[in-house]
């Protein structure tokens, strides 16, 4: 897949920060090497796979957790999904604004440990609410990943490339993805016999253990952050006023607030509103609907953790791959006759995903349930790619990071949402939990349509701005 030159700016001085030099001189930007620029890839590749993979554990352990903490699905759709994002609200544009004006090679390191540690204290939380807080908590070190992540990738590989480097960033997500539920299903069928062990007052149920070994792999990628090479920003596109050095420490605190990225965003809200409404909805299947996958297999089909991670795993697999194989030749087709083709073809696949969300629950046995639900997956991983660089192709280079996090903030709360709105579904209006199928059921087709919908209406006024930015760089 190809993506148009990004726009870069001729006519104003910028430092490394995106802003406007005191002196007004133009500072020559550093070399930044191949090697650099894929080293930096692959440790960004190791915490995606780390982020995606603690994911899917806990996802797998739902059921342990609503019967050993007494639970209803509500409250076990709240512990996934917005308990989540509380800190998210408060934490995650200023987290972004960093990725803007500081290294993001530090803030991803910085990120990553507090994954690592905070993940680690969920194996020692001894109730209900001690587990919320650290779900809580949790979104502090996560908000920083994909933002400066983006931005860094977006400045160390030059545009003809970039959609590659994308690509492939997604074997991060594939990785934790697969080998989580089998690895996952694996280690909680060996932990269902540990008994509860006592630690300094403290009782750690066998599951626990699981948790607090999660969360090593976290401190030992955030190490490999700091061994990045930094690549210089890329000037900001014409017509976007960076925050000047000389501003005063109010103005520069207001930046924060991320209340510069939300009015470029209104100023594009043809642009913008409709593709982040599609966005965001769609992660109601990428988060919500998937957490709740296992204790359906469960409840339904009567399967236990390590059968799900088994099939689960290889069919994410293969349909993964598939979904970037896909991805990738499709929308190079499309590019060659639409200028929108990231859009477009991100409203096409997720229009398959939406039919195949509300199939699976409806299949005989569980081997046909989570094989639709694999083709939705390989549907929505084709369409990945173009969401995520339809955002940055579009997105001002000064401000890159908080639009990404705005962005990501609209998916992870409707993902987040999507998890505990199943639970609100099943407890209060289905009411038996042998019938969760119904309100995941219920969920997907209401829904999903209306996300398919949005995209759909995204298409005309990106591909107009992207004729734009092309013009003005022409």
């Amino acid at each position: 897949m190809a993506l148009a030159p990004a726009p870069i700016a001729t006519d104003l001085p910028w430092n490394e920060a995106g802003e406007v030099a005191a002196d007004g001189a133009r500072p020559t930007l550093p070399s930044y090497s191949t090697k650099a620029a894929y080293w930096a890839l692959f440790v960004i590749i190791l915490a995606t796979f780390v982020t995606f993979f603690e994911q899917v554990v806990f996802a797998m352990l739902a059921e342990r957790i609503k019967a050993d903490f007494g639970l209803s699905d509500s409250q076990l759709g709240f512990l996934a999904g917005p308990a989540s994002i509380i800190c998210y609200l408060f934490v995650g544009i200023p987290l972004a604004r960093l990725a803007d004006i500081f290294p993001r090679k530090f803030v991803l390191a910085g990120g990553c440990a507090a994954l690592g540690v905070i993940t680690a204290l969920g194996g020692i939380a001894q109730n209900f609410g001690q587990f919320v807080g650290t779900r809580v908590f949790l979104a502090a070190g996560g908000s920083a990943h994909a933002p400066s992540s983006y931005s860094l990738l977006a400045d160390a590989f030059p545009p003809r490339i970039l959609t590659r480097a994308f690509a492939l960033l997604q074997f991060g997500f594939i990785g934790g993805t697969t080998l989580g539920p089998v690895i996952g299903g694996m280690l909680i069928a060996h932990a269902v016999g540990w008994a509860p062990t006592q630690h300094g007052g403290l009782t750690i149920l066998g599951w626990q253990w699981l948790l607090i070994w999660l969360g090593l792999p976290a401190l030992c990628v955030s190490l490999l952050f700091l061994t990045i090479k930094e690549p210089p920003r890329q000037a900001s596109a014409p017509g976007i006023a960076p925050v000047p050095v000389s501003a005063s420490l109010g103005r520069r605190i207001l930046t924060f607030t991320g209340l510069d990225a939300a009015k470029a965003i209104h100023a594009k809200r043809r642009v913008y509103y409709p593709l982040f409404a599609g966005l965001a909805l769609s992660a109601i299947e990428v988060f919500g609907l998937q957490f709740w996958r296992v204790p359906f297999m469960i409840r339904t089909y009567g399967w236990n953790e390590a059968q799900i991670g088994a099939v689960m795993g290889s069919m994410t697999l293969v349909a993964s791959l598939l979904g970037l194989l896909l991805g990738g030749i499709f929308v190079e087709w499309l590019a060659k006759r639409h200028a929108d083709a990231n859009v477009r073809a991100a409203a096409i696949f997720f229009g398959c995903v939406t039919v195949c969300a509300i199939l699976a629950p409806l299949m005989p046995n569980g081997y046909a349930s989570l094989a639709v639900s694999s083709i939705g997956a390989m549907f929505g991983m084709a369409g990945a790619v173009p969401q995520n660089a339809a955002i940055q192709r579009v997105a001002p280079n000064a401000m890159r990071g908080q639009v990404t996090a705005i962005y990501l903030f609209m998916f992870t709360f409707f993902g987040a949402m999507g998890s505990f709105i199943v639970g609100l579904v099943q407890d209060y209006i289905v009411g038996d939990s042998t019938q969760l199928w119904k309100a995941m059921l219920l969920t997907a087709a209401i829904l999903l349509p209306i996300a398919t919908f949005c995209m759909i209406r995204a298409i005309r006024p990106y591909g107009e701005e992207v004729e734009r930015l092309a013009a003005q760089s022409a």
